[in-house]
């Protein structure tokens, strides 16, 4: 397990759910609890595919559970309804959720002098509504969410701001933040609650168990 050494950083991009703030079983639940119908074999295989799928898109998830699980094609009507009652259950659960220790700390004490930024999973409109339900949208440049993928994501925010890719810092709590930050080529911290147990990342990658240690950094 390697930890992160004192470094300043041009720009940071966090994900959000698991790594700003603790929402990530309030989105396990919201999950298992869509395909509760279908027993509790089915849910256990939805809720391992989400716990190892973090970071990419719910509607990719819906398409798996639904073509690959169940074996039949979801039709564009069901992927809205889908989606529909995922928000239901998730929006005011993930605006009420507690920070991820040295979140919040970090953000108020750094927004002002290094541009910050959010490149998440979740739906780009409901993100942006979270975070300013939050009141959190202060501390960002931008925020951005799905469907657009997370190196696309972090490639835009170096285009449009240029910066450089070596002063780049990613933190993410999944696979998917840490295939973004390779493909757009910046560095990377991976936030794992229980190191090694529930570590998504190579084992040289540097990782956290919270936030708490990127704050005493700067």
């Amino acid at each position: 397990m390697k930890t992160t050494t004192t470094t300043t950083y041009d720009a940071i991009i966090f994900d959000f759910d698991g790594v700003l703030v603790e929402s990530v079983d309030v989105k396990t639940q919201a999950f298992m609890a869509l395909y509760a119908e279908y027993g509790d074999r089915f849910v256990e295989q939805v809720r391992d595919y989400h716990l190892l799928h973090g970071g990419i898109s719910r509607f990719e998830k819906f398409r798996y559970y639904q073509e690959v699980l169940l074996g039949k094609p979801l039709t564009k009507d069901e992927e809205q309804n889908l989606g529909d009652r995922f928000c239901q259950y998730v929006e005011d659960a993930v605006v009420t959720a507690k920070y991820v220790a040295g979140a919040y700390e970090f953000l108020e004490n750094n927004y002002q002098s290094i541009p910050l930024f959010v490149a998440s999973g979740t739906p780009d409109q409901e993100l942006k509504r979270i975070i300013e339900r939050r009141n959190m949208q202060h501390y960002f440049v931008s925020v951005h969410g799905s469907p657009t993928k997370k190196g696309d994501i972090i490639q835009s925010i170096i285009t449009n701001h240029q910066f450089n890719c070596d002063r780049t810092l990613m933190v993410g709590d999944a696979i998917a933040d840490y295939e973004g930050a390779i493909i757009a080529g910046v560095k990377f911290i991976g936030r794992v609650l229980r190191y090694p147990e529930t570590a998504p990342f190579p084992a040289e990658t540097a990782v956290m168990p919270d936030l708490t240690s990127l704050s005493s950094s700067f």
